[in-house]
């Protein structure tokens, strides 16, 4: 067995499209429904009215997460499909052009001149819209868009984050309503935040603490609107 076998290495970047949706829909649903129960409290609503309210948010916010991920993502693969296709017939008509500017960016990396050209001719000589997609563009399999795996991602995961403070305004007695829920969809935050982090490999208090003040400056502004409309309205 080779020593590249026994030292095999797990890196986390093949996890940032489904873990940017994930974390974006899951805080989007938090912050978003925590703050509506918030505010149609603070003006004083019926338990009712807060549900209908939530459960209104909940549906509407999976939709148009799911929406906007799919036409987001589906631009950045449209210019992608775009730039592969440009690049394809640039290879078709100009091959020689093209080995010398992949040639150029590993020169430019630090490769020598005479071994730059060698390693441009092998990988150009295998797969020459691949290398060209990689190392010009920037374009891998690991970061493509993938505009329906980022929609489901985004509404699955914005339905379970505004299912939790909905919950809590169910469960929650009416006078402590505002304070339940803002308080443990706080926590809920710290904890998406710290997940997120654990599951990026970055650091998890920061990242809490990020998610946390957002989410509490949301729900603050909120809640002050609810009780100034319901008071004046």
């Amino acid at each position: 067995m080779s020593w590249l076998r026994l030292h095999s290495e797990g890196h986390l970047v093949s996890r940032v499209g489904w873990l940017r949706a994930a974390v974006l829909g899951a805080n989007d649903g938090i912050v978003s429904t925590a703050s509506l129960i918030v505010g149609v409290a603070a003006a004083s609503g019926t338990l009712s009215s807060v549900l209908i309210a939530g459960s209104a948010g909940l549906v509407a916010g999976a939709m148009s997460m799911a929406a906007g991920e799919y036409v987001s993502v589906s631009s950045q693969s449209d210019t992608e499909q775009a730039d592969l296709k440009r690049e394809r017939t640039e290879l078709a008509n100009k091959p020689e052009l093209e080995r010398e500017e992949l040639a150029q960016i590993y020169i430019r990396r630090g490769i020598d001149p005479c071994l730059a050209h060698q390693v441009a001719d092998q990988l150009m000589a295998k797969d020459a819209l691949g290398a060209h997609a990689r190392d010009e563009l920037g374009l891998s399999e690991m970061s493509a868009a993938r505009p329906i795996q980022a929609a489901f991602t985004s509404a699955a995961t914005f339905s379970a984050g505004a299912a939790l403070p909905l919950a809590m305004a169910f469960i929650t007695p009416g006078p402590v309503m505002i304070a339940g829920v803002s308080i443990a969809s706080l926590v809920f935050l710290a904890l998406l935040g710290a997940l997120g982090a654990w599951a990026g490999g970055a650091k998890i208090v920061r990242a809490a603490v990020r998610v946390t003040f957002w989410g509490a400056l949301a729900m603050a502004l909120t809640a002050s609107i609810g009780a100034v409309l319901g008071t004046s309205v």
